[in-house]
């Protein structure tokens, strides 16, 4: 009888400690997460500290910290973070991307934690574009590896002169200086833009087109997609979701 209560209490023991080890290993997980360095106010290079701040930094934070992983941040161009993820060079990816049928055959996404679309921006003193069929024979500047990018080859093709730059910053810089004609990209970065370093230079026209959703980006059968997803939505009911998108936006009625 003896034997067995140690046996028990062994058992016991080693239960525990291997219990407590895979807690301790859980919170020890790091994952690599990429982003794109330069869509504001999304993700972008705070100049004064060296670190990267925005809407998708703060959103990954707390995702993080509630999911139970750390994480090592990386940067790269947007068109080199889909096909990261999908060979598995990186672990989770948060850059504004848009959730496509397309994109879901290669990863997984998250459940949807933020509404966008496209919109135009011209330069302030353009009257002539009010509608992507005003954009026919003009010269658009896009991004690429985007949606837009996409967007404008279905619905324009050849009728335009579409080129597509690596960073959202170029392809501003680009309208500025006259080299095209009109910006087509996602609404809450070009919003962004022409109130920031555009403001008085440029103006956005035009409706929204083709609604979008962001969704974060995993290797495809991650375990932490539930996590994460488990994550937004706490977020979500708890207010604080509310409280990072007043940061950077406004509250969500007034966007």
């Amino acid at each position: 009888m003896t034997r067995h209560l140690k046996a028990a209490s062994l058992a016991s023991c080693l239960g525990l400690t291997l219990g407590l080890s895979a807690m301790a290993q859980a919170q020890d997980t790091t994952l690599d997460v990429v982003t794109d360095p330069s869509f504001v106010p999304f993700e972008m290079m705070d100049q004064e500290t060296g670190e990267m701040v925005g809407f998708d930094m703060d959103i990954i934070a707390e995702v993080a910290e509630r999911a139970g992983f750390d994480y090592n941040l990386r940067t790269m161009d947007f068109n080199g973070i889909i096909p990261a993820v999908q060979t598995g060079n990186v672990d989770i990816a948060i850059a504004g991307i848009t959730i496509t049928d397309e994109r879901a055959e290669i990863v997984d996404y998250s459940d949807p934690y933020y509404d966008s679309g496209l919109r135009i921006l011209v330069n302030a003193g353009d009257d002539s574009v009010d509608s992507i069929e005003d954009l026919e024979g003009k010269k658009i500047g896009t991004k690429i590896g985007s949606t837009s990018y996409d967007y404008l080859e279905e619905n324009l093709g050849e009728s335009a002169d579409i080129t597509p730059y690596p960073g959202s910053s170029d392809m501003y810089m680009a309208l500025l200086g006259g080299s095209v004609d009109a910006v087509f990209y996602d609404a809450p970065n070009v919003g962004y833009f022409s109130q920031t370093r555009g403001e008085g230079r440029t103006k956005v026209v035009g409706p929204l087109y083709e609604g979008q959703q962001y969704g974060i980006v995993f290797v495809q059968g991650s375990e932490w997609v539930e996590p994460v997803n488990e994550a937004l939505a706490a977020m979500k009911e708890d207010g604080t979701y509310d409280e990072i998108h007043a940061k950077w936006f406004g509250s969500p009625s007034d966007e």
